[in-house]
């Protein structure tokens, strides 16, 4: 009679659960040390929400289409002319 105790893993399911479980893990401390940063400095984060909800619109309006890709406006093998090329 064998008394083989070794696991072999039979899925990469069985490979990636201790990794995930390092991700949940590291996830919800971050999680918890946010709400304590948070909580101690409630009152400079307050101080700054104007201007956080401002960011966004400032944001999008000076933004332009300069870093969007131009999807579908040069073809796929063509090079981007640079300065340095002029």
């Amino acid at each position: 009679m064998s008394t083989d105790h070794l696991h072999t893993p039979t899925s990469p399911a069985d490979s990636t659960r201790p990794t995930r479980a390092l991700l949940i893990a590291a996830a919800m401390a971050a999680l918890i040390g946010a709400f304590f940063l948070l909580r101690e400095h409630w009152v400079h984060v307050t101080g700054y929400w104007p201007y956080l909800l401002l960011a966004c619109p400032v944001m999008h309006l000076f933004h332009g289409c300069g870093g969007h890709g131009h999807h579908g406006h040069h073809d796929a093998g063509a090079r981007r002319p640079t300065n340095r090329d002029a």
